[in-house]
């Protein structure tokens, strides 16, 4: 089996790996970096649930190849929070009880924060198609439009009392 050398800069913290060349990015983040955050459901691309933020970009990291990572920067479930802070679309995941048995949360979160990363105000109906490709079987995805849409306002305020907050000094 051919083996190639990946550095990727994961969660801000660079690492060099070498690999097998058939390594998806899912195997990666689970088997050599320990990061189990990130779900595998269907390895097929169709659930959502190991969803990552490559490069700003949400992807399904079961489709993607580690070695096609290389130079790149992936953000993953472990990543958002900060200084023991969950990031604003994780406190409000629990918030609206948009948790439930979890196992698609960490997908559905990473595509929350990819939408609000490159649009902080979307509609429902952008809301509903940034999630299009995580599926949940528990919530019935009310709760977790709400929550999505509840961290978009928050985070929005932040922004806003940030912004004024730097205009008053």
């Amino acid at each position: 089996m051919e083996a190639v050398r990946v550095r990727i800069t994961v969660n801000g913290e660079e690492h060099v790996k070498t690999v097998p060349t058939c390594m998806t990015l899912l195997r990666l983040l689970r088997e050599e970096l320990d990061l189990t955050g990130t779900k595998e459901g269907c390895s097929k691309g169709e659930c959502g649930a190991c969803t990552v933020i490559l490069d700003g970009v949400p992807v399904n990291s079961c489709l993607v190849l580690a070695y096609q990572c290389s130079g790149r920067s992936v953000v993953t479930i472990e990543g958002l929070a900060r200084d023991g802070l969950l990031h604003p679309v994780q406190e409000a995941f629990v918030r609206h009880g948009a948790v439930q048995c979890g196992f698609c949360t960490p997908g559905m979160i990473m595509s929350a924060v990819a939408l609000l990363d490159a649009n902080p105000s979307p509609t429902q109906r952008e809301i509903r198609e940034a999630i299009s490709g995580n599926l949940c079987r528990c919530t019935g995805y009310k709760a977790i439009i709400e929550a999505i849409d509840d961290a978009a306002q928050r985070m929005a305020g932040w922004v806003d009392s940030q912004a004024a907050d730097e205009a008053r000094v």
